[in-house]
C-alpha cells in the first residue's frame, strides 16, 4: 500500500467564511481525529490531497506545522456536487500495526455466461479489517462463466494475508440477474398478435 506525504497546517479560523478563504488559496479544510485525542483542525494542500485520494484508503503521512508527524486514512470526503472539487476531509489517526475497519473496492474480471445477463454490485465495496499500513487497494473477483441466479458471497472472496472480513460471510456482494427486457418485449409482441386475431 502506498504512503503519501502531505504538509498540513493547524487552523484556528472556523466557519463558512474561513473555509471559503482556505479553498480560494487552493487548500482544503480538514479534521484529524482518533485515539481519544481532541480533533485537530487542519489546512491541507488541495492538489496534493486530490491526487492522494485517487487511491482508496490511502495512508497519509502528515507533516503538521513542519514537525509533528501523524499517520491517517481518509474517513469522509466532501466534494462540490457540481464541480467535484474537495470541500472538506475528515482524517482518522492510525498507528503502524493497528487494525482498522475500511471498505475496499470490489473489481471483477472475466465474462459472464452468454445470454445478456446483468451483473449487479450489491455491495460496491467490501468491509474488511486490516492493518492500517497494509490496507489492500481493491479485491478482485472472477465472474467467469457465472449464469443468471448466481451470486458471489463475502466468504467467496480471496483476501490478502492479514485481512479479514468485517461483514457477515454470507453477505451477497455480486449477483447475476437474468436479462428480462427482451423477454418482456417478445411477450408484448405475442400479445398484440393474438389481440388482432
Amino acid at each position: 500500500m502506498s504512503e503519501v506525504k502531505l504538509a498540513a497546517e493547524t487552523r484556528t479560523e472556523f466557519g463558512k467564511g474561513a473555509a471559503r478563504r482556505i479553498r480560494r488559496a487552493s487548500k482544503v479544510p480538514g479534521v484529524l481525529y482518533g485515539h481519544g485525542s481532541d480533533p485537530l483542525h487542519l489546512t491541507l494542500p488541495g492538489h496534493d490531497l486530490l491526487l492522494a485520494l485517487r487511491t482508496p484508503n490511502v495512508l497519509i503521512s502528515l507533516d503538521i506545522d513542519g514537525e509533528t508527524r501523524a499517520l491517517a486514512i481518509p474517513k469522509a470526503v466532501q466534494r462540490d456536487p457540481l464541480k467535484g472539487f474537495l470541500e472538506h476531509v475528515d482524517l482518522l489517526l492510525v498507528k503502524r500495526g493497528e487494525k482498522v475497519n475500511v471498505e475496499v473496492p470490489v473489481h471483477t474480471e472475466g465474462e459472464l455466461a452468454p445470454g445478456g445477463n446483468l451483473l449487479e454490485h450489491v455491495l460496491a465495496a467490501l468491509p474488511v479489517e486490516a492493518e492500517a499500513t497494509h490496507i489492500p487497494e481493491a479485491v478482485t473477483v472472477s465472474i467467469e462463466g457465472l449464469a443468471a441466479g448466481a451470486s458471489v458471497h463475502a466468504k467467496d472472496i480471496t483476501l490478502p494475508s492479514g485481512v479479514s472480513l468485517a461483514v457477515d460471510e454470507d453477505a451477497v456482494i455480486l449477483q447475476v440477474l437474468a436479462a428480462q427486457a427482451e423477454e418482456a418485449v417478445e411477450g408484448e409482441e405475442e400479445g398484440e398478435g393474438t389481440a388482432g386475431a
